[in-house]
C-alpha cells in the first residue's frame, strides 16, 4: 500500500514537472514579442558572404572606404525637383559633410565617469549661475546651425551650400551626362583635371527663373 503510494507520488511529480516546463517553453514566465492579431514575430536566418559580411554591412563598409579614399574626386548635382535642370554642379574633393556632423557631443549625462551625480557646465545667466548639461560647440557657441552641406572642390575651393525646398541633391563618383547647368562652380577654375571639367554638354552662368 505504502509502495503504491510512492509511485502516485512520483508519477504526479512528474507530471507537475512536465507542466511547469511546457508553460515556460510557452513563453507564459516571460514576454514575446506579438502583434495586436497575436502573430509572433518572425526571425530570419541572414546568409553572410565569404567576408562574414551581409550584403547591408558590405555596402556600409564599402562606402566608408570610398568616403575616405585619398584624392577621391566625386561629383555634386543640386536638380529642381519642379523642372529637372540641374542648378549647381561642382566636383567634390574627398566627400560632402553635413553642417550638423561635430567632433564633440551636444549633452552630457547627469553622471560622470566614477557614477557620482555631475551637474553641468556653470553659465551666468542674468547675475545667476546657472548649470546646462549642453556642451559648448567646436566653434564656441551653443545651438544649431540652419540644414547646409559644405565641401571643397577639386580647385580648393570651399562651398556651402544651404538645402531648401524644390532641391534634389545627387552626388556620384562619376560625371553625368546632362542638358546644361545654369551655374557651373568649375568655370571660373582653370586648374581643374580635364576629367572633370566638362561633365556636362553646355554650360550656362546666367540664372534662369523657374517655373513652378
Amino acid at each position: 500500500m505504502t509502495n503504491r503510494r510512492n509511485v502516485l507520488l512520483l508519477l504526479v511529480s512528474a507530471m507537475l514537472a512536465s507542466f511547469l516546463m511546457g508553460a515556460h517553453d510557452d513563453g507564459c514566465d516571460r514576454p514575446r514579442t506579438v502583434s495586436a492579431s497575436g502573430i509572433s514575430k518572425a526571425t530570419v536566418k541572414i546568409p553572410t558572404g565569404s567576408d562574414g559580411l551581409t550584403a547591408e554591412q558590405r555596402n556600409v563598409a564599402e562606402r566608408l572606404k570610398k568616403d575616405n579614399e585619398p584624392g577621391a574626386i566625386k561629383h555634386l548635382y543640386v536638380i529642381s525637383a519642379y523642372s529637372g535642370q540641374v542648378l549647381i554642379y561642382s566636383t567634390v574633393k574627398g566627400k560632402v559633410t553635413s553642417g550638423g556632423k561635430r567632433l564633440t557631443p551636444t549633452s552630457v549625462t547627469a553622471y560622470n565617469s566614477s557614477g557620482t551625480l555631475y551637474g553641468g557646465f556653470s553659465v551666468d545667466i542674468g547675475g545667476n549661475k546657472m548649470t546646462t548639461t549642453e556642451v559648448l560647440q567646436d566653434d564656441g557657441t551653443y545651438g544649431s546651425s540652419a540644414e547646409y552641406l559644405y565641401w571643397w572642390d577639386t580647385n580648393g575651393v570651399y562651398h556651402q551650400h544651404y538645402v531648401q525646398g524644390g532641391q534634389i541633391v545627387h552626388i556620384s563618383d562619376q560625371p553625368l551626362s546632362v542638358p546644361g547647368v545654369v551655374i557651373n562652380m568649375q568655370i571660373a577654375g582653370d586648374a581643374a583635371p580635364a576629367a572633370v571639367k566638362a561633365p556636362v554638354e553646355s554650360s550656362k552662368t546666367e540664372l534662369k527663373k523657374e517655373k513652378p
